[in-house]
């Protein structure tokens, strides 16, 4: 689609909330003069729509490299709109429930091409070298130690009283702040390392996939499996959802860096960074909901395997409905359900 098409497509939408934003800006000016009838006739909710539908549009704009005076106009829209939108109510808990049902999944998606870039370089290693190791069991030890690979037989093993843990004594809330430390540890290294236009990024993520193939292949091989993968398939729902994200949020910092098109490097890497902030919000929220289900949930021998194993699913499930769905305006839902 070319700018002009795009522009002539969506024109009458931006418009439309021109318009309708202008009004209230007018009607905040001149609270006392404010009676005429086609500016109090303004729908919030149709606002709220229309922001979500432009704020899409202004994603794809930037991610075309569309021309700059396009943008601009976008992004000035945008950010008047928001200020109508958001301060309409001092209620922060609904700004809060809009923040991770509609903003974080828009902006996800606007980096759909970092998305998929990061999944592959990810689950690619994994994949590969997962099944490497379980042919051959003793390829885990290209990628870990002697002593590390024993805790994993200690800690996925029918000795261990807690599973992924190597001693028992620890107590869940203990590991939900390990598990928190060490999870936000590997998403920071994943989205910091994008200030190497990129290849830091794709580094680590290529390095975490090797770290958690080899382990799961070497562990499906010992007869672990059941044991393993009920344990990392409830919290790895949210856990590997967000490493992904944080790569892809430092994969679209290396890409600011890379190819700034008509803007000066360092304009381009404070858009970037600013976009980013929307997803490393989502990675937080995520990594904290799994480092919860890893202490409190997967590692718990009373839960049966096949419970593990449904819940799991749901999760997975509700990730990707979320990353997939949510946020989206109702013309595009509509569209989705003819289609």
């Amino acid at each position: 689609m070319t700018p002009l098409q795009f522009e002539s497509g969506y024109r009458a939408i931006w418009d439309e909330l021109d318009q309708a934003v202008s009004l209230i800006e007018g009607k905040a000016r001149r609270q006392s003069r404010w009676s005429r009838r086609e500016a109090v006739d303004v729908d919030p909710a149709r606002v709220a729509a229309l922001y979500r539908a432009t704020c899409e549009h202004l994603a794809l704009a930037r991610s075309r490299a569309y021309p700059i005076h396009l943008t601009e106009r976008l992004e000035s829209l945008t950010q008047r709109a928001h200020q109508i939108v958001y301060h309409r109510s001092d209620n922060s808990g609904v700004r809060l429930a809009r923040l991770f049902l509609v903003d974080i999944p828009q902006a996800i998606r606007a980096h759909s091409i970092a998305m998929w870039v990061a999944t592959l370089v990810f689950a690619g290693p994994l994949l590969v070298l997962g099944a490497m190791t379980y042919f051959d069991p003793g390829f885990v030890l290209t990628a870990h130690d002697i002593q590390s690979v024993q805790h994993y037989d200690a800690m996925y093993g029918t000795s261990a009283s807690a599973i992924g843990r190597e001693r028992g004594a620890d107590t869940d809330w203990q590991m939900f702040g390990f598990y928190i430390r060490n999870n936000i540890s590997v998403a920071f290294q994943c989205f910091a390392g994008g200030v190497f236009v990129g290849l830091g990024s794709l580094f680590f993520l290529a390095f975490n996939g090797v770290q958690a193939g080899t382990v799961a292949g070497y562990l499906t091989s010992r007869g672990y499996g059941e044991t393993f993968y009920s344990f990392v398939v409830t919290h790895g729902a949210f856990e590997l959802t967000a490493i992904v994200i944080a790569g892809a949020a430092g994969l679209s910092i290396g890409h600011a860096l890379l190819a700034p098109g008509r803007l000066t490097r360092l304009q381009s890497l404070k858009r970037a960074a600013s976009d980013a902030v929307l997803l490393l919000y989502g990675v937080i929220a995520m990594l904290l909901i799994a480092a919860a289900l890893e202490a409190f949930w997967s590692s718990s021998r009373w839960v049966a395997p096949g419970v593990k194993f449904g819940v799991g699913a749901a999760c997975w499930a509700l990730v990707f409905a979320w990353i997939g769905w949510q946020g989206r305006p109702k013309r595009q839902r509509e569209t989705a359900d003819a289609s």
